[in-house]
């Protein structure tokens, strides 16, 4: 049967979802029982008008052979004929491996990177300096509430989930394609909600994605594969050009294959690769701070009517400030908190998450601007790090050397009821 993609069909947010039938029925001019199927393929909000809020759908539809509505497609250029892109699955290798894959991370990209070879059959063994999500949440409830000290390998960076199991969830990302469904689509298969696929802006919230993680972690080590939780990779082992094993602080691992997921914070990886000779490079990066409001605010200027907050939850924001270099905001947080996301003793940076429901009385959000090479510190190609860690340092001592401050300032306003400050926010 013929599929349609339907684009820039819209609905009025106050609208139930359950009226798209209708909507996509006379829309086509045909009856709704020549619509053999639909399904949604993307949802966003058009915000435009803060009084007259919008839904925009993308709709696959399934039509009848001999639907009128086949005939949209000769002047109607919403309507076009629905040709996926395929999944390219690349074939396996003719040799068989000596030994099993690993991934080094159990962040996001070791995540799904394991995922994907217990899927093919490969039983990949994860390694990750960490512990497994059953014993990070009680050691990082410690620490926000000041009964533990920071923990090297503990912490809200290291660990089942990486700093994604306690950093919002949300799945952002600019490309689209049948890879990005393949991710979202193995989020939904492991306990996510089915509406991330089409929705503009996917949240799993970070009360969600520990049980996430472990669902991942259950279906491949059902798969064949395992975890070695506690372990830190120390050094790769390389003869003639090709990777033998590892090295590691649990003892040597042989390996031919081997994937690093090691996220962004590892950085003794990163100097352990460079004195092995891999080839590294300078690359530019973000860095900011994140600033924190009354969600309230944040609703008064997005809603023009009341009723939008019930129907939609506490309202988001984006702001972009160009000038010689483009400020931006960046993960914003609506109903969320501010967390100390350290990865190293002595030293601080922020981070913010929400819960699925978003109920926290204050958003947050990052104010980045890109740093690039040339306000590096020197050439060496970890001199992004070095600049890093200078920054990191100072924050430690200007919040007077207390890893808790953004998260105690909040409860210092709640106690106090000040009233909000600054002045209200651009959205675009």
């Amino acid at each position: 049967m013929p599929l349609l993609r339907v684009t820039n069909l819209r609905l009025a947010v106050d609208q139930p979802e359950a009226e798209l039938t209708t909507a996509i029925s006379q829309y086509l001019g045909v009856p709704t029982d020549q619509l053999l199927k639909t399904r949604i393929l993307r949802k966003s909000l058009d915000a435009r008008s803060r009084y007259d809020l919008i839904y925009n759908y993308t709709i696959l539809v399934d039509v009848a052979e001999e639907s009128a509505a086949l005939k949209k497609l000769t002047y109607d250029p919403a309507v076009t004929l629905f040709a996926p892109e395929p999944f390219i699955d690349p074939n396996p290798g003719d040799q068989p491996l000596t030994h099993r894959p690993v991934v080094v991370g159990a962040g996001p990209a070791g995540l799904l990177a394991a995922y994907y070879l217990a899927v093919k059959g490969y039983k990949p063994l994860v390694i990750d300096r960490g512990h497994p999500v059953k014993i990070r949440v009680p050691q990082i409830r410690q620490f926000d509430n000041g009964l533990a000290d920071h923990k090297e390998d503990n912490n809200y960076l290291y660990g089942e989930g990486g700093a994604g199991c306690f950093s919002d969830g949300k799945l952002t990302c600019r490309l689209t394609g049948p890879d990005v469904e393949w991710v979202l689509e193995s989020f939904v298969h492991n306990g996510g909600r089915p509406s991330i696929i089409y929705e503009q802006k996917p949240h799993l919230g970070s009360n969600k994605l520990p049980m996430i993680c472990r669902n991942f972690r259950r279906k491949i080590e059902a798969l064949g594969g395992e975890y070695l939780f506690g372990t830190t990779v120390e050094k790769l082992s390389i003869t003639d050009g090709k990777i033998n094993g590892l090295h590691t602080s649990a003892g040597f691992i042989p390996a031919e294959v081997v994937i690093f997921g090691a996220g962004h914070s590892a950085r003794d990886t990163f100097y352990m690769l460079h004195e092995l000779g891999i080839p590294l490079q300078q690359k530019p990066f973000q860095l900011g701070l994140r600033i924190e409001q009354p969600q309230a605010q944040v609703n008064e200027h997005k809603y023009g009517r009341d009723e939008y907050l019930n129907l939609l939850g506490p309202a988001d924001y984006t702001m972009t400030v160009h000038g010689p270099d483009d400020v931006y905001t960046f993960c914003m947080c609506a109903g969320g908190y501010v967390i100390p996301s350290v990865s190293e003793e002595g030293k601080f940076c922020s981070n913010g998450m929400s819960y699925s429901k978003h109920d926290s009385p204050f958003a947050n959000s990052g104010i980045m601007v890109t740093l690039n090479p040339d306000d590096f510190p020197g050439t060496h190609p970890l001199a992004g790090i070095e600049l890093q860690r200078q920054f990191e340092a100072a924050a430690y001592n200007i919040g007077k050397q207390q890893y808790l401050a953004p998260i105690q300032s909040a409860k210092d306003f709640l106690a106090d009821k000040a009233p909000a400050s600054g002045s209200k926010l651009a959205s675009s």
